[in-house]
């Protein structure tokens, strides 16, 4: 049911317009002139307008022309009379929605406003969708600004109108999935499928169907005949994601379809003609995958037409602040708190941590910074709880390498000999170690354990419970581990 404001400046139409349409459920507004008509639109809440064409001033197609200049988004519909045809044009041409001529006739006056009321649903619900399709796009916007980014993007904006594949390598949390998409929106496939196969996620017996599909009975479970990922994205773009965890004797068939764009489904013996772009992603280097063996050497030289190497973040830290406060103005906003932004101190902290995560890594670091944030502005504290906050209670991913005493037997001699236990910057080294970019030099277990439990008592100022959190272990496990052989079992916790 709507608010219908008629306009006429004859009491019986008045009438007969207020009656008709207050009996089918609408709530009726009248007004004898235009200068009365724009008062009551002031007051809003206003669906509908129905307006004589002759009226004492201001003529109906004149309050039509007011309404657009107003920026009121209101349908009108017009009443003419019998010989004014020519006006109920003129009103269409304006943008009236419809017109009725006089006489009024209930049964025709109460059509002609379904028509209009469903037109207006039907506008609003398309603004909605249109709103939720341009948010979504830019949810799959590529965030950054660095060199790196610009060079990949002039690559995907000249290769998406090809059909040319492409393979996009990258470690894992880059965003490859994010290009690919790119790529098939900017190119001629957009309003085409866009399917998605993850080779890694399948079991190893159901990537040929996933792929190519099955015929009903080709396999025990198979009950119904079931389309592949390549049917389904006839006409439009597949990515194949991980690429390389895909069997060799797949590969070839892969590589056949590639060719051929045809194929057979799984236990079917006819050929079926595809047209789709393979877009194709790995976290691996393909090239030394092909040169061992494990990789089909003209499989890689077919998928990669155009190869895209998407850089990992800590080779961008320019694009961190910008990614950062992308992800933190959106996880504000689903939940509902108010974000302005992120402290110098805590963009420079992200931006000098290595991210092996990647980005999904730091968006996951700012999700929980939003939530733990009680101030508008998110500072270095509202990071720490996280293999990132870790890093920087422990001295910093940037700190050069240096030795660190351990506790206990493992400290120095008076002599200067090394200590058991060394804590180096994992990014600059390139070793692998523990989480946070700490290495140990030391196979003791007993001596790693020391050390990363006097640092982490170093970074919670020596409270058990905040040093417990950052190891990832309760309290009473640090307890039992302080208080160990050797140890005073009373000393009290300092909580």
């Amino acid at each position: 049911m709507a608010t219908i404001l008629h306009v006429d400046d004859e009491p019986n139409v008045g009438l007969l317009l207020e009656d008709t349409l207050a009996r089918v459920g609408h709530t009726p507004v009248g007004a004898r002139s235009v200068p009365e008509a724009l008062q009551l639109l002031e007051r809003g809440g206003i669906d509908l307008i129905i307006s004589d064409y002759r009226m004492p001033g201001l003529t109906g197609l004149e309050f039509l022309q007011l309404l657009t200049r107003e920026g009121y988004d209101i349908p009108l519909i017009m009443l003419t009379g019998h010989a004014s045809i020519e006006h109920a044009v003129m009103s269409i041409k304006a943008g009236a929605i419809d017109y009725i001529t006089k006489p009024v006739r209930p049964q025709q006056l109460e059509l002609a406003v379904d028509q209009a009321l469903e037109f207006v649903r039907l506008r609003r619900e398309n603004e909605t969708l249109r709103k939720e399709v341009m948010q979504f796009r830019n949810e799959r916007q590529i965030i950054g600004d660095s060199p790196a980014i610009r060079r990949i993007l002039q690559t995907v904006s000249m290769a998406a109108p090809t059909r040319a594949t492409v393979l996009l390598q990258g470690e894992s949390g880059t965003g490859k999935e994010l290009f690919a998409r790119a790529i098939h929106d900017q190119s001629e496939r957009r309003d085409k499928p866009f399917i998605k196969l993850n080779c890694a996620a399948l079991p190893e017996g159901l990537v040929e169907s996933a792929l190519f599909g099955h015929e009903k009975g080709a396999f025990t479970g198979a009950i119904k005949r079931v389309e592949g990922a390549f049917e389904r994205a006839h006409r439009g773009t597949l990515l194949l994601d991980e690429i390389s965890e895909m069997r060799l004797d797949l590969q070839a068939k892969l590589l056949r379809v590639l060719q051929e764009q045809e194929f057979e489904r799984v236990g079917g013996t006819a050929q079926i003609k595809v047209d789709v772009r393979i877009i194709a992603t790995t976290n691996r280097d393909l090239a030394s995958e092909a040169e061992r063996g494990t990789f089909r050497q003209d499989l890689y030289y077919r998928l990669s037409t155009i190869p895209v190497l998407i850089p990992p973040l800590r080779d961008r830290p320019e694009d961190i602040p910008v990614l950062a406060l992308r992800f933190a103005m959106r996880n504000a906003a689903e939940l509902g708190k108010k974000i302005d932004g992120l402290s110098a101190d805590a963009l420079d902290a992200l931006q000098q941590f290595p991210w092996p995560g990647n980005i999904r890594e730091l968006q996951h670091v700012i999700e929980r910074a939003v939530i733990l944030s009680p101030d508008p502005i998110i500072h270095p504290h509202c990071l720490e709880g996280t293999r990132f906050g870790l890093a920087h209670s422990l001295g910093g991913p940037s700190t050069r390498p240096r030795a660190v005493p351990a506790a206990g037997p493992s400290a120095p001699a008076a002599g200067g000999a090394p200590p058991a236990v060394a804590v180096r910057d994992r990014a600059a080294e390139g070793e692998s170690g523990l989480p946070g970019g700490v290495a140990l030099t030391s196979l003791n277990v007993a001596d790693a354990e020391r050390v990363l439990i006097q640092y982490a008592l170093t970074a919670a100022d020596n409270n058990r419970t905040k040093a417990a959190e950052l190891l990832g272990i309760s309290v009473r496990t640090l307890r039992n581990k302080l208080n160990g052989p050797g140890k005073d079992a009373g000393s009290p916790d300092d909580e």
